[in-house]
């Protein structure tokens, strides 16, 4: 592990999210998909310490499949799933999401909050389709531009972070073209990274920075450029949800 992610770890360690979301509108989400079998098979990819993949234990009763490369993360979800009861229905594995061994069509329901941007969404999309049987569901968030002409400043400072970044007509053809039918798409409410991720993440930056490293200093510092985009620029991207089935 380099120096960089660890301190990125240490920085989101003991947040609510690793990331933009609203456990109200992954309810929402959850609620909009076509029936599920009676004992579906669910996996959250890039769970971070799990915020929706409690949701979807508590809404749904079944057994969730949490995956995630950091194991403190993990051990934050196991904690979480204790103290709410669902511990029984929440089964952790430390693996990388782009590279799972899973026998094909070994899901139902697949879930990914803010994470399939590590693989590209057009990469996520096509590694983890073999996952679904014809007529498996994915919910996949990602991150989404919603104006055209972008300002300048977000235009620069998404081409260089995250060149394939796309507007919803964009990233709903890269899903059918993985292979799978849109049946909506739902763009994240602009609150919901100021509440449960940004915002937190603030007050997180004021505690590290008094004994902070330099390194750690540095990954502040991009995390605050990022914060302060969005407060200056937040109407013009953002997270979508995309609503698929596997066809």
């Amino acid at each position: 592990m380099t120096p960089e992610l660890a301190a990125l770890l240490e920085l989101h360690a003991g947040l609510p999210r690793q990331g933009p979301g609203d456990a109200a509108f992954t309810r929402r989400m959850l609620k909009k998909l076509p029936p599920l079998p009676a004992s579906p098979r669910v996996a959250d990819l890039g769970c971070g310490s799990g915020a929706a993949a409690l949701v979807l234990a508590e809404e749904l009763q079944a057994p969730v499949t949490a995956v995630d490369l950091a194991a403190s993360f993990l051990a934050e979800l196991n904690r979480k799933a204790a103290e709410r009861g669902l511990g029984h229905l929440i089964h952790t594995v430390e693996a990388d999401m782009g590279a799972l061994d899973w026998p094909a069509e070994s899901l139902d329901l697949l879930w990914s909050e803010g994470a399939a941007y590590q693989l590209t969404f057009a990469g996520a999309l096509k590694t983890w389709r073999p996952l679904l049987p014809v007529g498996g569901l994915a919910v996949i968030s990602e991150l989404t531009l919603f104006v055209e002409p972008l300002p300048e400043e977000v235009r620069k400072f998404w081409s260089a972070g995250y060149p394939t970044a796309g507007s919803d007509a964009e990233n709903a053809r890269r899903a059918v073209s993985a292979g799978y039918n849109v049946l909506g798409v739902e763009r994240l409410p602009e609150d919901a990274w100021w509440e449960n991720y940004y915002g937190p993440l603030e007050r997180r930056v004021e505690a590290l920075r008094p004994a902070a490293s330099p390194t750690m200093l540095s990954v502040i510092a991009e995390t605050e450029s990022e914060i302060d985009l969005f407060r200056r620029y937040g109407e013009s991207y953002g997270y979508s949800f995309y609503l698929l089935r596997a066809v």
